[in-house]
């Protein structure tokens, strides 16, 4: 099992930045791709970005690439954390934030960080 905990949201007016934290523990030598997802209102969860874990190669959806940026720390005392920058946010950008392997495994969904922009 991975154990996951997002951290770092919070209310920002548009046009400002929030960076989310993803603390990954467990049994992460079974990890190869870490990714955030997002869950806005009366929507379905979406892909926001991903990040390789060798390599460090990165993906990113279309609505957010160029203003968000994925990046992970390597491991300390067994734990990795995940970043997700959040620049130039948008209030479509408002949504609950998760953090999972990629693919998403069903057992590893937490509870999320909300992120709110105001117009």
């Amino acid at each position: 099992q991975v154990q996951l905990v997002e951290s770092g949201g919070g209310l920002v007016q548009a046009g400002g930045s929030l960076r989310l934290s993803c603390a990954a523990s467990g049994r992460t030598f079974s990890i190869s791709a870490m990714g955030w997802f997002r869950q806005a209102p009366g929507k379905e969860r979406e892909f926001v970005a991903r990040i390789n874990w060798s390599g460090g190669t990165t993906y990113y959806a279309d609505s957010v690439k160029g203003r968000f940026t994925i990046s992970r720390d390597n491991a300390k005392n067994t734990v990795y954390t995940v970043y997700l920058q959040m620049n130039s946010l948008k209030p479509e950008d408002t949504a609950i934030y998760y953090c999972n392997t990629y693919p998403p495994h069903s057992n590893y969904w937490g509870q999320g960080t909300q992120v709110t922009v105001s117009s």
